[in-house]
């Protein structure tokens, strides 16, 4: 745990798969992570990429985004295709790796709440569905996470992310239907609790206001990834908890999008002033504590993109080995 001290959240600019690989090899070591790289198109986007891990629901294109349908076309191939020259890259480039590596899906209810089903309603409408999805998701995701090792014999651990960012929207009932006219019925937390149990130790990511923080500690989550930004004082006591009970949080620190980049003090504060106001000990920050941007990189530069993983291992660092912080300095 405490070696990971930083990494990406997931998405990179460009459609250069192997140099953005090289890219998070190079800048967040401890923990690097296979990018995604939406600008490629169809099938490189977040939804398009994950449906084409689902086994047995194949997915095509319509008007209004991604849609199970009956049988694979050319916009499931599409979606296998990156994904198969992503992991080709990643074979080519860590063969001689030895360590961790993070792996990015949609999550369930985040895809449940973008997907339509065959007659058009969004698949978050039927329970039934949502179930079936999640399975579906939990046995691709699976066989993602073994083809990883296959290939790359010297990885010691996979570690799952599930990007959730409509999760508060599915508790909260604001999921608009497929017509965009009326609200889904918001989704009970036992639902979300019991299904998240069905993924091994995940990180869940959230980049939206109101993370649910307690729900995620009772599914038993790893750990949770979420922008410093929209982190509120209110949250405190749901973060201590969270941290007592030995979970990790991955705290976004540098926006996704290029901006000037302050020193490696300045990035780690959102953590010190989060681990100083919960009152923790010191030496626990660097071990609980991952630092990432708040968000994807899809919309920054490339020359961003590498800086802001610098600058968040730099960052990681800071926290690890400078006692002046734990001082007050």
């Amino acid at each position: 745990m405490s070696t990971w001290e930083a990494t990406g959240v997931g998405s990179h600019p460009g459609e250069d798969h192997l140099e953005a690989i090289r890219v998070v090899f190079g800048e967040v070591p401890g923990l690097p992570y296979l990018p995604e790289l939406p600008a490629r198109g169809v099938g490189a986007d977040m939804v398009g990429r994950t449906a084409g891990l689902l086994v047995d629901l194949p997915v095509e294109v319509q008007p209004s985004g991604w849609r199970l349908t009956d049988r694979p076309g050319r916009d499931h191939q599409r979606a296998v295709d990156h994904l198969r020259r992503d992991l080709d890259g990643l074979e080519e480039i860590a063969h001689d790796y030895a360590g961790p590596i993070k792996l990015q899906v949609c999550g369930p209810w985040t895809l449940a709440a973008s997907l339509e089903l065959k007659h058009g309603d969004k698949a978050l409408s039927d329970a039934g569905a949502v179930r079936d999805l999640t399975a579906s998701l939990a046995q691709g995701l699976a066989d993602h996470c073994a083809e990883v090792r296959r290939r790359v014999p010297g990885v010691t651990e996979v570690v799952v992310q599930l990007d959730e960012p409509g999760l508060p929207g599915v508790l909260a009932g604001t999921v608009p239907t497929a017509s965009g006219f009326g609200r889904l019925a918001a989704v009970e937390e036992w639902r979300v609790e019991e299904s998240l149990r069905l993924f091994e130790s995940p990180v869940v990511h959230c980049c939206a206001p109101s993370v649910p923080f307690d729900l995620l500690r009772r599914a038993g989550v790893r750990g949770v990834s979420v922008d410093a930004s929209l982190l509120r004082r209110r949250e405190d006591d749901a973060l201590g908890e969270l941290f007592e009970a030995g979970m990790v949080l991955f705290l976004g620190v540098v926006p996704g999008r290029d901006t000037r980049l302050g020193d490696a003090g300045v990035v780690a504060r959102p953590a010190v002033e989060l681990w100083r106001r919960l009152g923790f000990a010191p030496d626990r920050l660097a071990e609980q504590v991952v630092l990432t941007p708040a968000c994807g990189l899809a919309g920054a530069s490339p020359a961003y993109a590498k800086a802001a993983l610098t600058v968040c291992r730099k960052a990681a660092r800071v926290l690890r080995e400078d006692p002046a912080w734990s001082q007050g300095g």
